[in-house]
Order: structure tokens, then C-alpha cells, then sequence
């Protein structure tokens, strides 16, 4: 009867990680094979001295995707992608994945084969194999669950925890894009509920509706890296803004972090769905999150191997813990960073 509870916590004061945090505080690993468990991006185990990295997420329909404008193509690729952008924030290389489904009365054949084709071509991209899976009938929707098996060596295994002071916080390719995309969607999805007949109107943003619908992993950057033989001293990928997983980031190192809001890569799409919707564009890439981009630390004598990679931002530094956690902004004035909580389980 210990399971009754008059007194119940609400599960959105912990937010995502302060649950994980919570139902895994007494977890204990038996196995030598495993090198790393809950905690990190993905799981390590070592078989002779291979790095073995594990990763898995769960999409739940009306939860992380809405079918009224997800075409079932796009979010096969997209459940791929989001699994593999987790292996790769490690600096590994995925190789398999197996994948669970939910399904519901209300899907046929022809759904499930759209959303299969959706996988495959995320597989054929990214050279990684369908091993296996499960599938299940379900009440509520669609479920996906995918998990992604990769590996790496282990001297080139990058946690979250290996950042020191003073070193260089790089974020790739743009941010806040997918968040904008997403609040096009809803605004379009709201419309065509009051008035069916209207078509939507999405024309001049289709780079932000891809990042939204189709986002792609960071493949091409693990590869330069490894090219310029350039090993981050942490990394992990951008699901949950900015200010969220840099502050990941700055808590399992132990240390504080200064970013500067002029620095923030931001694309002119994400810019002008911004101004039409009033929304700054800043928040939407410190808070928005779903843009599976790399976050990662170096040492400042590593900069001249970056430094000319268009595809590399420079955003700020790490600092000493009792400096805290700030974003100058342009206006010169320090911003505290802050975790935005509960995030509907991405990551």
C-alpha cells in the first residue's frame, strides 16, 4: 500500500532530469562490462576494450509530435535521428537501432509502411542498421520507441563531465529554429480548426519547418572532428534549449559558464517567424530546444582548429563555480541561465 500517497510530489516540480535524478538515486551496476550508466547522453559498456554506447527515447503521440501536421515520413526519420544525434553527442559512431511500436485501431497498413520508409532513409543517410524491434496494439495513439546502438574508442569517449575553466563553449549550426517551425505549426493548426476549409499559410519558412519536422544529426561534425583530431573536453546535443543543456553541462563538471547573447547562432528564418509571432528569438534558441545540434567544450589551444569551421560557433566560456552561470547580454548586462523544468522528454 506504500504506492498510495495523500501527499503526491508533482512530477513537473522535479522537471525531466530531477526525476531521472530521483527513481535512479539507489540504481547500483553489477556488470565490469559497464563502463557508464544513467547520467550521460548514452550508456557505455566495454567489451575488450570496445566502447559500446547505448541510447533510447520514447515519442508518444499529442506528446512529442501531433499527426494533424507530422506527416508520418518525416517523423519515421525524425525518431531515427533523435536517437543517433545521442551517440553522437558521446563523439561515437551509431551503427544499429531497433525500434517499438504502439499502434491504435485508427492506423493501417499504408500509415505504419509511410512511417517505416521514414526510418529507412534515416538508416540509409546515416549507414545504420535495423536490427530488430517490437510491435504492439495500443489505445492512445501512436507510441515510438527507438534505441540506438553505436561505439567509439575509448580514449575518444566525451562525457559531460570533462569541461574545465577557461575553456571554449562551441555550439553547431543554428538555434531556435525547430522551436519556431513548431509554434508556425500550432498556429496553423489552431486556424485550420476553426476554419477547415483554410489552407495554411507556410509559405518563405521552409527551413524552419524542416528543423521542426525533419532535423538531421551532427554526423558531419563527429567526422571533422575526428579529422582535425580534435577531442571536446564535454559535448552533448541540444534537445532542451541552450540555456538548459549548457547548464548540464556546467553542473556534472562542476563548474560556472559565461555565453554572450551576440554569439547565439540564430537563422534569419527564426528571426522573422520571431517579429510575426512576437517572440524573441534569443528564448526560442536558449529555451525551445529540438534542434539536435552539438554543444561541446575544447581548450583555448585548440581554437585555431575550429576557428575557420562556418559550421562552429564560439558562444561563450566556462568560468569557476562561484562565478554561476550567465549570458551577457547586448545590452551588457549579465542574465542568470535557468533549466526550463519539465520538457516533454526529449533528450
Amino acid at each position: 500500500m506504500s504506492e498510495q500517497n495523500n501527499q503526491n510530489t508533482r512530477i513537473s516540480d522535479l522537471g525531466e532530469f530531477g526525476l531521472i535524478r530521483h527513481l535512479t538515486r539507489e540504481v547500483k551496476l553489477y556488470q565490469e562490462s559497464t563502463k557508464r550508466g544513467i547520467g550521460d547522453d548514452s550508456a557505455i559498456m566495454d567489451y575488450s576494450g570496445r566502447q559500446v554506447l547505448v541510447s533510447s527515447d520514447l515519442l508518444l503521440e499529442g506528446i512529442h509530435f501531433s499527426l494533424m501536421y507530422t506527416p508520418l515520413k518525416h517523423l519515421g526519420y525524425k525518431a531515427v535521428v533523435v536517437n543517433i544525434s545521442d551517440i553522437l553527442a558521446m563523439n561515437g559512431r551509431p551503427e544499429q537501432i531497433v525500434v517499438s511500436l504502439g499502434v491504435s485501431g485508427k492506423f493501417g497498413l499504408e500509415h505504419i509502411e509511410n512511417l517505416y520508409e521514414g526510418i529507412r532513409l534515416a538508416c540509409d543517410k546515416y549507414h545504420v542498421d535495423l536490427v530488430g524491434g517490437d510491435t504492439t496494439s495500443s489505445v492512445t495513439g501512436m507510441t515510438i520507441g527507438v534505441t540506438a546502438v553505436g561505439s567509439a574508442e575509448k580514449d575518444r569517449v566525451v562525457y559531460r563531465d570533462g569541461a574545465q575553466v577557461n575553456d571554449i563553449i562551441c555550439a553547431t549550426g543554428d538555434l531556435g529554429a525547430a522551436y519556431m517551425g513548431l509554434q508556425l505549426l500550432e498556429r496553423e493548426k489552431e486556424v485550420f480548426k476553426k476554419s477547415p476549409g483554410v489552407q495554411p499559410d507556410l509559405s518563405g519558412y521552409d527551413y524552419i519547418l524542416e528543423r521542426q519536422l525533419k532535423p538531421e544529426a551532427r554526423a558531419d561534425v563527429v567526422r571533422l572532428l575526428a579529422e582535425k583530431d580534435l577531442v571536446p573536453t564535454a559535448m552533448m546535443d541540444i534537445s532542451d534549449g541552450l540555456s538548459t543543456d549548457v547548464l548540464h553541462i556546467c553542473h556534472q563538471s562542476d563548474l560556472g559558464c559565461k555565453i554572450f547573447q551576440d554569439k547565439i547562432p540564430v537563422h534569419e528564418q527564426t528571426e522573422k517567424m520571431g517579429q510575426e509571432l512576437d517572440i524573441d528569438s534569443t528564448t526560442a534558441a536558449l529555451n525551445g530546444g529540438d534542434d539536435y545540434e552539438l554543444l561541446f567544450t575544447i581548450p583555448t589551444s585548440e581554437y585555431d582548429k575550429i576557428k575557420d569551421q562556418k559550421e562552429i560557433v564560439p558562444v561563450g566560456h566556462m568560468t569557476s563555480p562561484d562565478f554561476g552561470c550567465y549570458m551577457v547580454s547586448t545590452s551588457d548586462h549579465q542574465v542568470q541561465l535557468k533549466a526550463q523544468g519539465w520538457n516533454n522528454g526529449r533528450g
